[in-house]
């Protein structure tokens, strides 16, 4: 029988939960340090990590916040934020089972979102943004990272097929434009947006997620006959890393 794409995110993400709470590309970087500062100058009194994953966000947030949601579609990732949270002394973190096309929270429950590397793998990424809104109060602000796509079509087929390859929970790294287009049709309004590369090793990428060895090669096939453009836009180097373009979205609930 064929799975739901629900359960196709939580057989891929709860067997490895560990691994994303101890991932250091998920643990630090340039964006989070970001993320802590903003959060810290908006102080919230309820903040909501959206797609928690590994619980990074999270975790910065309880630092600033009176209370925190990490919710998040795997049990077994929720399990381990709990313990993670428990270890690091934070109390004000709640966790919270559920997809974010169907949050269980009432309108303007929340003063403070976030939501990281999570939005590539929603089932409908408008209806994600839609409830983010509504359990938004007006004016609260709101915080998208994610990888982005490039405009360049040959580019973005690239990227989506070594993705998928990766992980068949993925359903797309969206452009800027489509992510400034939907934001705005959730009734977001748009601040600063910074872009930045992330270097994924493609040892650590791969076994993060066990991607078999069958499509790990099926990727090094597609990175070695790439076009050169390709090859040069991702900085596909000879063992098979490469750059991913990440951006972070600032925005406000209108």
């Amino acid at each position: 029988m064929s799975k739901t794409h629900s359960a196709v995110v939580t057989d891929q993400f709860g067997p490895r939960a560990h691994a994303y709470v101890e991932s250091a590309v998920h643990a630090q970087g340039e964006d989070l340090d970001a993320l802590a500062g903003i959060i810290e100058q908006a102080a919230p009194i309820r903040a909501l990590d959206l797609g928690s994953g590994g619980g990074h966000v999270a975790y910065r947030m309880a630092l600033h916040a009176k209370n925190v949601v990490a919710l998040d579609i795997s049990s077994d990732m929720l399990a381990a934020i709990a313990a993670t949270a428990g270890s690091k002394g934070l109390s004000n973190i709640e966790t919270v089972q559920a997809p974010v096309e169907r949050l269980p929270f009432g309108d303007a429950s929340f003063d403070f979102l976030a939501s990281r590397f999570s939005a590539h793998h929603w089932r409908d990424f408008e209806a994600g943004l839609r409830q983010a809104r509504r359990v938004l109060r007006s004016g609260a602000a709101a915080l998208f990272i994610d990888v982005f796509a490039p405009r360049s079509a040959l580019l973005d087929t690239h990227l989506q097929a070594v993705e998928l390859l990766r992980d068949n929970s993925h359903v797309r790294d969206h452009t800027v434009d489509e992510w400034i287009s939907a934001l705005a049709r959730a009734r977001f309004s748009l601040g600063t947006i910074r872009t930045w590369c992330l270097r994924m090793d493609f040892e650590i990428w791969t076994g993060r997620m066990c991607t078999p060895e069958l499509r790990r090669n099926a990727i090094r096939a597609l990175q070695q006959a790439a076009p050169a453009e390709v090859q040069a836009h991702f900085s596909i180097e000879n063992d098979g890393s490469f750059m991913l373009d990440v951006f972070m979205l600032e925005t406000v609930a209108g």
